[in-house]
């Protein structure tokens, strides 16, 4: 099995922007674009991060997201906003929505923003770091591609429909927890593929029904949801905001990236600001301690440190942003077969 190879994170955001503005996204777009995956990487979401330039690139090539879209505001009330993201890459119009949330909320203290029309939006927690950047709690939904079926059922219906939460501290570092409603998100077995590498047979299950820790079987299969009938529920409400809610396509009528079809996404952010019950500064001082008191709680044996959501990312960022962004051979093999069909330096 080849070795990693590790870049400086500047090195890589250069690449991809290079990347996307070569197949004609203008630079701003391209640059939250870049920003966005090199962040995921950094954090360690590596499934959601520069893996899917390959897969981004393809669509837009192939007319399947627009790039030249524009956002449209469909419906408004002064807590609420409906968008209508053109079919435009998911990273851009989740990046408008939940700048319009943190705008919103700055107001009405309270902000719901659906949209509809949109197509894979990377990591949720990118923008759960926004909101939390701008002193605002956050909680964000989003729906996918069907390969999980409903307790107890054999057939595909729901996507991993991940959701997120992020909580600004004072002191201490902001709670951030981006979760699959899966056991895992399928992303992350389709990484373990493309590194050839064996998977947990407690992710997925055969189209058979059998478990696996082969990830190609995995793929052609079922994922399994997390908790069981507790993560069905959760998985059922995430599509149910995010898709049915919003007027996005939901559950099967959700197509895979990797099919020649349209997505029709949905995401569901609500953004609130901490200062509605009590100031924000009370606020904060509160998140301060409660983060404290649970560091405090007895450990398990074997157990160095508990953890709060959001600081196994940040610590995987900061040893990153020092030693680099590990890229897997395949992965680099595919940037540098991009970067040669546009003319563009290779790593």
């Amino acid at each position: 099995m080849s070795k990693d190879k590790y870049f400086s994170h500047e090195k890589l955001k250069s690449l991809v922007q290079s990347i996307f503005t070569n197949i004609g996204l203008n630079q701003k777009d391209a640059n939250v674009i870049a920003d966005h995956l090199v962040l995921a990487s950094l954090r360690g979401v590596d499934s959601h991060g520069l893996s899917r330039v390959p897969i981004y690139v393809k669509r837009i090539k192939e007319g399947l997201v627009d790039i030249h879209g524009q956002v449209k505001i469909t419906h408004e009330t002064p807590s609420s906003t409906l968008i209508d993201g053109d079919n435009l890459p998911g990273i851009l119009v989740a990046q408008t929505a939940i700048e319009l949330a943190v705008k919103k909320a700055k107001t009405s203290g309270i902000a719901m923003i659906g949209t509809k029309n949109s197509n894979h939006c990377g990591m949720l927690g990118a923008y759960a770091l926004y909101a939390v950047k701008h002193n605002m709690i956050a909680f964000l939904t989003s729906n996918a591609s069907p390969s999980m079926a409903p307790w107890g059922g054999m057939g595909k219906f729901f996507g991993t429909n991940p959701f997120c939460y992020g909580v600004p501290a004072g002191q201490e570092q902001d709670i951030i927890l981006d979760m699959a409603t899966s056991v895992v998100a399928k992303g992350k077995i389709r990484l373990a593929e493309k590194k050839q590498v064996q998977i947990p047979e407690d992710w997925a299950i055969t189209k058979d029904g059998k478990r696996t820790t082969d990830p190609t079987e995995a793929l052609d299969g079922l994922v399994l949801p997390m908790a069981g009938p507790k993560g069905y529920g959760l998985v059922l409400l995430n599509d149910i905001l995010s898709g049915v809610f919003t007027g996005a396509n939901y559950g099967p009528y959700i197509s895979s990236m990797f099919e020649q079809k349209i997505q029709g996404v949905g995401h569901f952010f609500v953004v609130m600001r901490p200062d509605l019950f009590q100031t924000l500064d009370t606020f904060k001082d509160k998140i301060d301690r409660y983060i404290t008191e649970i560091r405090r709680v007895r450990r398990m044996e074997g157990i160095d440190r508990i953890y709060l959501p959001g600081e196994i990312e940040r610590d995987i960022e900061e040893k990153r942003r020092i030693e680099g962004i590990p890229l897997t051979a395949s992965l680099l093999d595919e940037l540098n077969k991009i970067s040669s069909e546009l003319n563009i330096h290779a790593i």
